[in-house]
């Protein structure tokens, strides 16, 4: 083996030896159920905001965003904008009202809005079902990484993962999964600051090969359809905004903090995280594009990261730079895993096992098996685009209804259950005629990228149901409208106030 690929393995393996270290120490700290699910509630903003941006930055951020770049050009820098976006979106509309609703997981806070075992029972499923999609794309990266730094067998990345994951998960659970995390943040923002300072001042020295193509590397032919185009664009936003709504690995943060107002500034302090990392690879995928131009046609552009500082430095200042990004990647990859098992297991849990520790490590066992053998059986889906379908999915079967099970006080079972298939259903069915078509055109452009007409349709057929059918809204929903969006102070103010009257 070559000096390059044990550097990488050294770095790769500094990370899982670092995140296992952390879980033990989790082991140490954990005591209670409340530790295992929510750490007890009592993550400060800061440490919060860190974990959040280290399991929402995957595999499609780190390496992703500039493959993106690299195969696109500007049309690549819409994917951070969205991602971003979706935080914003969060931070108005979502972030205090979960932290108030006192719950676990998605399926308690529907629940607690309309009391129903199906839609509990289905929502329950949907969360699995989304988090099983979203795994599979970092085993995808994992398998990626390894491969294309080292040269060992692709099948040993995913292996790793979940040998990482696995026992950091169940030995601590949110506990150790929100420290390590944290550390996996600030980790892969080093991973690629680093680099990037080096190549800047490498640049900045004058190569004169390096920056004509440098100048010219957004010079990218639109694409012929402009309505095509358009709607491309504007439906992936809507679906990255929305879909961060849905994902239950990140919602599940907001439970954490130890009130509605510390929610709302760790959203603050994330999107300031988020801000600062995707300036990165948006830097490195313009100089990847101009100093690599023949990758796309030899190797994924989600390799353009990793073969970067090997084109610009020769030796061991190559080397190093190269096993630092692979070891960031792989830090991706494990705290986003690590906040996807943690989310499927609280569910489990939860809705098989009565809420157990003991239910919450089977969880982590299952939440693991079927991304593993779909990893094996699939194709090398582009990360950013594979993540943009579940991103999809989520905007259109759980993003609505959780917005209108916090903000609308008309809604009712049947309607929230005709929503959530509804969305799930035809997102689904779109996705994949969309992927098999051999056509162009808007009509396959609708069908590969359609949230912009799914979302609208969801809410339109949960609010015409809930308004038009037999069922009314449960009896205790002002009293949980009152609990999402009021303060405690206030709701004992208000209590007070009509027991005297």
């Amino acid at each position: 083996m070559t000096d390059d690929a044990l550097l990488v393995l050294a770095s790769i393996g500094t990370v899982c030896v670092v995140t296992i270290l952390i879980s033990v120490f989790g082991l140490r700290r954990t005591r209670t159920t409340r530790d295992f699910y929510v750490a007890s509630r009592r993550v400060p903003p800061w440490m919060n905001a860190s974990a959040i941006a280290g399991e929402y930055l995957s595999a499609a951020s780190f390496l992703g965003v500039a493959g993106l770049i690299m195969a696109f050009g500007p049309h690549g820098l819409w994917f951070p904008v969205g991602y971003t976006a979706g935080f914003l979106s969060l931070l108005v509309f979502v972030a205090a009202p979960l932290r108030r609703s006192g719950a676990y997981t998605i399926p308690d806070l529907m629940s607690l809005r309309l009391p129903s075992s199906a839609l509990r029972r289905l929502t329950a499923l949907l969360v699995v079902v989304t988090g099983w999609l979203y795994i599979v794309p970092q085993l995808h990266g994992a398998a990626l990484a390894l491969s294309a730094t080292t040269g060992l067998p692709a099948w040993l990345g995913p292996a790793i993962v979940v040998l990482v994951v696995l026992p950091t998960v169940v030995s601590g659970g949110m506990r150790s999964v929100t420290v390590a995390q944290a550390v996996q943040y600030w980790f892969k923002l080093s991973a690629l600051f680093i680099p990037t300072v080096f190549i800047v001042l490498r640049l900045g020295a004058g190569e004169a090969e390096v920056l004509p193509d440098l100048a010219n590397a957004f010079e990218v032919a639109l694409v012929a359809d402009t309505h095509s185009s358009t709607y491309r664009t504007i439906s992936l936003v809507a679906a990255l905004m929305l879909g961060t709504l849905g994902l239950s690995h990140v919602l599940v943060r907001f439970y954490t903090n130890p009130d509605g107002p510390s929610a709302r500034r760790t959203t603050v302090l994330l999107l300031g995280l988020l801000a600062a990392f995707y300036l990165l690879p948006i830097i490195l995928g313009v100089v990847a594009r101009a100093v690599l131009p023949e990758l796309t046609a030899s190797a994924p552009t989600d390799t353009a990261l990793l073969h970067l500082p090997e084109a610009l430095f020769n030796g061991l200042l190559g080397d190093l730079l190269t096993a630092l990004v692979a070891g960031g990647a792989f830090a991706a990859f494990l705290s986003t895993a690590s906040g996807l098992v943690v989310s499927i297991s609280g569910v489990v849990s939860q809705e098989f096992f009565g809420g157990t520790v003991r239910g919450f490590r089977i969880g982590a066992i299952l939440a693991l098996v079927l991304p593993i053998i779909a990893a094996f059986v699939t194709t090398d889906l582009a990360l950013a685009g594979a993540v943009a379908m579940v991103f999809t999915f989520t905007a259109s079967s759980l993003a609505p209804i959780v917005l209108l099970a916090i903000w609308w006080r008309g809604l009712t079972v049947h309607g929230a259950i005709t929503g959530m298939l509804t969305g799930a259903i035809i997102s689904l069915t779109a996705l994949l005629t969309g992927q098999f078509s051999d056509t162009e055109g808007l009509t396959t452009t609708m069908l590969q990228y359609p949230a912009l007409w799914t979302v609208p349709l969801v809410l339109v057929v949960t609010m015409l149901v809930s308004a038009l059918g037999s069922q009314r809204p449960p009896a205790t929903t002002d009293a949980v409208m009152a609990k999402l969006h009021l303060p405690e102070h206030a709701r004992q103010h208000a209590t007070e106030s009509t027991s005297d009257a």
